[in-house]
């Protein structure tokens, strides 16, 4: 079975909330600490958002606010504005590969391998 057909044990509606919250928080910090699975599908969502806010227009815009969560940072800018004011213009000339996965080591708790997902520098 594909990763992009993983269900998660979750029905479709958790499913999309969950890959949203991914998605924003790893806007937000830059990185974040998740399941490889996890990791394997934000990284895809991640990804095809920086291809679209490269645009920086009107309809990009608004076709990304559609999956990044209305939230704010320690800093005070929201998410949507990080990921066009910051995080596209430095990729304008990269054609993706947006983003990069580390494997650590398993959860003590249950054993499930982790990662970190981050912006490539």
């Amino acid at each position: 079975m594909s990763n992009q057909f993983t269900h998660m044990n979750r029905d479709m509606s958790s499913r999309k909330a969950l890959y949203r919250d991914l998605v924003t928080q790893l806007i937000l910090h830059g990185q974040i600490k998740t399941t490889e699975k996890k990791a394997k599908l934000v990284q895809g969502i991640a990804e095809k958002l920086v291809t679209k806010a490269k645009n920086n227009d009107l309809s990009s815009r608004r076709e990304v606010a559609k999956t990044v969560r209305f939230l704010k940072n320690a800093d005070g800018k929201y998410a949507l504005q990080i990921l066009f004011d910051d995080i596209a213009p430095s990729y304008k000339e990269r054609l993706g590969g947006y983003t990069q996965i580390f494997k650590l080591a398993p959860r003590k708790g249950d054993g499930v391998p982790m990662a970190l997902i981050r912006f490539v520098k």
